[in-house]
Order: C-alpha cells, then structure tokens, then sequence
C-alpha cells in the first residue's frame, strides 16, 4: 500500500517530461550551455544536450590577450547555428557566443557611460582593431591618444580602457575611443592637483614649452603658464631670454581658475619691486644716463636700470627737429642722457626728456644776440607774411612784411628776395617760450622819420 503511494501518477510524470523537454530545449541562434566530452587533434566535442553533440575548433578558445586552453568535462557556453547538419552534428561556435555574450554587456557599458576593457590586436585602414572580450571594435587613429602617436606598437596587445562612442547591432559596428579616456584621467588628475594648489604659493616646475607669449611649467602633472610679462621687471623681448626648455624654475602662483584649471606663474614677483620708492631714486629734473632699448613712432623706451623703463616723448627729443621720426635722432641700444620730467609710481611711468640736456637755442640766441643786434642769415622760406631767415644752432627767425621796408609795400619787397638769399637783419625781439624771433630788415637803414 505505501509502495503504491509513492508511486508517480500520470499527472506527475508528464510534468516531469514537459520539465525535461523545456531545460533541453535548444533553438538555432541561442547561446546555451555544453560540456566537453573529447579532445580530436585541434577540436573540442562539446554535448549541448538532448543528445546533440558538435566540434568546436580549439583556436576559438584563444583569443588576443587571451589563451584559454579547454580540457574534457569543461561547461563552456556555445552559440547554436544549426540543430543538425548532414552529419547529423550540431553546427556551434565558441566565438560567436562570446560576441554574443560580449555585445550585452558592451551594450549596457554604452548606456550607462561606463568605460570597457580590450586590447588592441590589428591594424586597419584608418585605425585599428580592438578585441573587447569577443566583440571586434573599430579605433579611429584620431581616438587613439591625446597628441598624434607615430608608433602604437607598445599599445598592441595590452589590456587598456576604451569609451564606447557609437554602436550599430545591426551592422555589427562598433567604435570606440582611447583619447576620450586619457581626457578623462588627465581631467581628474588636474582637478585634483589643482585642489593642491594655492595662489600665492611658491613651488618649483620644470620648463616644459616656450611661446612668442612665454614659457608653460610643468608643475608635477599640470601645467601653468609663465607670461613674458611675469617672467621679470624688465622688458624681455622673448621668454627664451630668461628660460630655457628643461630648465628647473622657482615660480610663484598669481593665479588659479579652478573652472577652466588654467594656472599663471610669475617669477619677477619673487624679486623686490624696483617701483617702490621710485620717486626718491628718481626726483624730477635729475639728470642721468640710460639705454635706450625701443624705438617706436611716438618715442623711444630708455632703460634707466633693470625693471625701471622711462619714454622719451617724440616732443621732448629735439628743440629744433619737429615732426621728425624717433629713429632720425637716437638709436637702439644707445646710452643716451636725459632729464627726468615726470614720475607716476602707480602708473609706473617715467617721462624723459633729451633735449633738456642741451641749452635751449632761443635762450643761447638770446644771451648771445640781444634786442638791436645786427645778424646774417640764409633764406629759408617766402610766405605771405614774410621771410624766415635761418639762424645759428637751426633756429629760425621772421621778417615781417612791414619790416622789409620803410618806403615801399612789404608786398613789393618781398618779390626782390628769393629762398637761398644770405641777408642782414636787426634782431627786434625774442620769445623763448613761444620759440620766436622777430627780425627787421628796415630798421638796418635807420628810421627816417
């Protein structure tokens, strides 16, 4: 009676086979599991149930940065071509049940932004192959690093993390970048470097590139940029004055953007400040020498001591040169003497003057030819209001028209002169404020009245 109970019904039993029939079901196009049951030369026999076999070749084991070797009673999984082929074999592949495999996760790193580990194995058209774990990705060669690479060949064969950047299941394409990672590290790294930092701080770099615009120091991972302005007091006409590429360099941080992670350096801050003090070191009206180091159309730039640069002013270069370039009357890297105009600390502006160094040549005119002085000069220019005479030390003087003659028109004299006459003349003022001299031609006869 008890033995009778513990028999199955025909309910049960029919569960049972249902049961067995779906955990052994397999359909073409599936991955399913099998067990190694013989090795044949360079194949696996692999059992993927219901009494189905198939061969697998053992090089489908083995892969770019990997070397599984398959023994018998392994479970490996397998991707179903066919049930049967005219062998009566089902037709599997190792490979394809890793891509398969492989292109589920691939696909949920690709929504999720995560990064994916492969290693590239081959060079193609335009880029290169990568193997992430049975899925064959495409590396553009723009994507493979940060600046151009030249050679990959210590990149080939090395497991490395990739960013997916575009993915078609249907066509099997996949693309995936290296740059994009590096950005990314080299992103966290700044950041958390720049964290380090403090402005104000005084490190040492290593001079890593120079500019027109100055030097780039590298700060233990992160650059800084030294501005030729910072680099000293000076005027320093290229950066490569001062520093040199590998040169070890102590900078002081001016400032720090911790958005954009930009960092400027400067070393002339470390040095004392030649401007303070400057207007004791430089009262107005002392007279000193200088270099002159800059010509420009409005000046030259004269370095008084280094750091400390005074201007010329075009006005303040000459007496008697008006309107003449700079470059006509001084030139670069000549020691000139000037006279201190004018000193603005907060501006740090000095005003020079050249001509300041020579007597002015109204006042020596006027010393050496009083009122009433009889002088001799050359023609030098007709208008309508009458003659400029040139004179002594390139000053001019004017005979008026009314001063040509006491009988006739000073409109009739005038034509007896022509330009490049030597005449006489009786000097009859000078302003030397104004910067005139006026000359009488008549009064050399004598008033008649």
């Amino acid at each position: 009676m008890s033995a009778a109970l513990q028999q199955p019904s025909r309910e049960d039993f029919a569960a049972l086979l249902e049961e067995s029939f779906l955990t052994n079901e397999i359909s073409e196009g599936s991955v399913v599991k099998g067990k190694v049951v013989a090795i044949e030369k360079d194949v696996a026999v692999i059992d993927i149930g219901a009494k189905t076999e198939g061969r697998v070749a053992l090089k489908e084991f083995a892969g770019p940065n990997r070397d599984q070797t398959v023994v018998v009673g392994d479970e490996v999984e397998v991707y179903v071509e066919r049930i049967e082929n005219a062998l009566g074999e089902a037709v599997i592949s190792r490979d394809k049940a890793r891509r398969e495999e492989s292109w589920v996760k691939l696909e949920k790193a690709f929504e999720a932004q995560e990064r994916v580990n492969g290693t590239i194995f081959n060079q193609v058209k335009g880029g290169y192959t990568v193997d992430l774990d049975g899925a064959v990705a495409f590396l553009p060669r723009s994507q493979v690093d940060i600046r151009p690479v030249r050679d990959v060949t210590p990149l080939m064969g090395v497991a490395q993390p990739f960013q997916i950047l575009k993915m078609d299941r249907r066509r099997g394409n996949i693309v995936v970048s290296r740059r994009t990672v590096l950005e990314e590290s080299r992103a966290e790294q700044r950041s958390e470097l720049v964290a380090n930092l403090e402005e104000g701080q005084v490190i040492d770099g290593v001079v890593k590139n120079i500019t027109e615009y100055g030097a780039f120091v590298d700060l233990g991972g992160i650059d800084g940029l030294l501005h030729v302005t910072d680099m000293a007091w000076r005027r320093v006409n290229h950066p490569s004055e001062v520093v040199t590429i590998g040169q070890t360099v102590k900078v002081k941080i001016i400032k720090i953007n911790h958005e954009t992670h930009r960092i400027s350096l400067g070393i002339k801050q470390l040095l004392a400040d030649p401007w303070e003090g400057i207007a004791a070191r430089y009262p107005v009206d002392a007279k000193l020498k200088g270099r002159v180091t800059n010509i420009t159309d409005y000046g030259a730039i004269v370095e008084l001591e280094p750091g400390i640069e005074g201007l010329i002013h075009v006005s303040e270069m000459s007496w008697t040169k008006k309107n003449v370039h700079p470059g006509k009357i001084i030139s670069t890297s000549q020691e000139v003497e000037v006279v201190i105009l004018e000193v603005d600390q907060v501006k740090r502006r000095i005003s020079l003057g050249l001509k300041q160094t020579l007597q002015n040549p109204w006042e020596a005119f006027a010393e050496k030819h009083p009122v009433g002085t009889e002088v001799e000069g050359e023609v030098k220019n007709k208008t309508e209001f009458g003659l400029f005479i040139g004179l002594e030390n390139d000053v001019d003087g004017m005979v008026h028209l009314s001063d040509l003659d006491w009988n006739r028109p000073g409109e009739q004299v005038i034509d007896d002169f022509k330009k490049g006459d030597v005449v006489r003349a009786q000097v009859l003022d000078v302003d030397v404020e104004k910067e005139r001299i006026s000359l009488g031609i008549k009064q050399l006869a004598g008033d008649p009245f």
